[in-house]
């Protein structure tokens, strides 16, 4: 018979409260490569995750700089190298002019690269998740939180792990198989 690889392990909790206490204690017994599924925000819980911030904003500020050094180095070379015109004697370095052209950029720059380095952080797209065929997953949008351990974590045993989330209060537990 043809068996279907263990993608995790999916644990079901009633409450917020209860979630947060889950998470807090799946971290500190090491897991690495697991993550909260809740319907609304839950408040300290990328906390109780240990989750680190994101790189994501070094990012957004990078590319806003090279967008800015842009602005201003194409608005300097049009006006001055490239078509200097002297219109009423003003002076062709003019910065003041310059700044709606650069603030655009930077805009631009920064506003594509939070958009496609979410989208790179997050490894999406994806069009199916395994946890996506579970029944009972559909419930995180309504009223249920949910803990997924991926079976790639380091410290992943299926039989200790269901014991942990089992322990930690689980309604159910149950495990996540790949189609």
């Amino acid at each position: 018979m043809f068996k279907n690889k263990i993608w995790g392990i999916l644990a079901e909790f009633d409450s917020a409260k209860s979630i947060y206490e889950a998470c807090k204690k799946v971290n500190r017994a090491g897991y690495k490569n697991w993550d909260s599924h809740t319907p609304f925000p839950v408040h300290g819980l990328d906390k109780a995750m240990g989750v680190k911030a994101s790189i994501l904003p070094w990012f957004v500020l990078s590319a806003g700089c090279c967008g800015g050094g842009l602005g201003l180095f194409l608005t300097i070379w049009t006006s001055v190298s490239a078509y200097p015109l002297n219109i009423a004697g003003k002076p062709l370095l003019s910065i003041p002019a310059f700044v709606p052209v650069i603030f655009e950029l930077i805009v631009l720059f920064s506003a594509l690269t939070a958009v496609f380095g979410m989208f790179v952080l997050n490894k999406l797209p994806r069009y199916h998740h395994p946890l996506f065929s579970d029944e009972g997953f559909k419930r995180v949008t309504d009223d249920k939180f949910f803990i997924s351990i991926n079976s790639s974590d380091p410290k992943f045993n299926k039989n200790d792990t269901m014991l942990l989330l089992r322990s930690l209060g689980a309604s159910k537990v149950r495990i996540v198989e790949e189609d």
